[in-house]
């Protein structure tokens, strides 16, 4: 799989979210994901809601997905 189709795939499952998916190899992949439906979630939560996108991708094509989950008043308040 390739960024592009990642990040299809998680915005597919959480429309209106922010998706930005690096990888250098197709295999390993970094993840910024900015939602409105993270907040009141713990970062555990919010992690499982991105894998459940990806469904069985996740440790096959996708062998590991560093995450970072944010909603759009923590992404503010870190200035990005």
């Amino acid at each position: 799989m390739n960024p592009n189709q990642i990040e299809e795939l998680i915005s597919a499952a959480l429309p209106g979210a922010q998706v930005r998916v690096r990888s250098e190899d197709n295999v390993h992949y970094e993840a910024t994901v900015v939602a409105r439906e993270f907040a009141g979630l713990r970062p555990l939560q919010r992690h499982q809601m991105v894998y459940r996108s990806l469904g069985e991708r996740m440790g096959g094509e996708i062998h590991a997905l560093q995450l970072l989950t944010l909603t759009p008043e923590e992404l503010a308040a870190r200035g990005n």
